[in-house]
Parts: C-alpha cells; sequence; structure tokens
C-alpha cells in the first residue's frame, strides 16, 4: 500500500471513531445529564445557525468573493423564496419558487 493510501484510510478510521464517540457521548452515561436551561434554550437554535452558515456564503459569494453584480441569479432567487416563505409559511413552497426563479436565470440568461 502506498503512504497516501495508509493516511487516507488512517483519517477515514479516525474520523469515523471521533464521530461516534462525539455523537455517542450522552449515551455512556446511565443518567441523564442535567442541562441548564439557557443552554438547552440556545441548543434548539444551533440547527437554524449551522444551515444559516452554510447557505448565506453560497448566496451572497462565488470563489470566495463577495458577488459584485446584481445580475445574480442567487439574488433574485434568495428575494422569491423568502417573499413567498413570509406569504405562505411552507418549507416545500420555499424549495421550489427558489428553483423556479434560480433555474430560467441560470439556464436561459446565464447568470
Amino acid at each position: 500500500m502506498s503512504i497516501g493510501l495508509v493516511e487516507g484510510v488512517v483519517a477515514i478510521v479516525g474520523l469515523t471513531v471521533l464521530t461516534v464517540v462525539s455523537r455517542g457521548f450522552f449515551f455512556l452515561s446511565r443518567r441523564e445529564i442535567p442541562l441548564p436551561e439557557g443552554l438547552r434554550q440556545a441548543l434548539r437554535y444551533a440547527p437554524l445557525a449551522a444551515l444559516a452558515a452554510v447557505v448565506a456564503p453560497e448566496i451572497v459569494m462565488t470563489q470566495g468573493r463577495l458577488i459584485d453584480t446584481l445580475l445574480d441569479a442567487r439574488i433574485f432567487a434568495v428575494v422569491a423564496s423568502a417573499a413567498y416563505y413570509f406569504w405562505r409559511r411552507g418549507i416545500l413552497g420555499t424549495i421550489v419558487v427558489g428553483m423556479a426563479v434560480l433555474l430560467p436565470l441560470r439556464l436561459g440568461l446565464g447568470w
């Protein structure tokens, strides 16, 4: 086996063990670990914060730099999907509207 392959296998196995241990940490205890109410409420927003941290750069950046034009299909898709969400409060419709605006602008106009 080559050195690169061994390093890759070691990295994958190590990350797998680390993930299983960190995710299963709370299952190792026989009793429930008490969490302060403030931390419990803060953890409710963690998935939303993680999603925003992933999605926001995809909307406002391209190739590591802020977009410098308003003729970007992502801007129009975000505005349309946000408007739909605030109008109807539906996640599936929000995704459909965003894609219905994004795809024609990308494929039709080449934005």
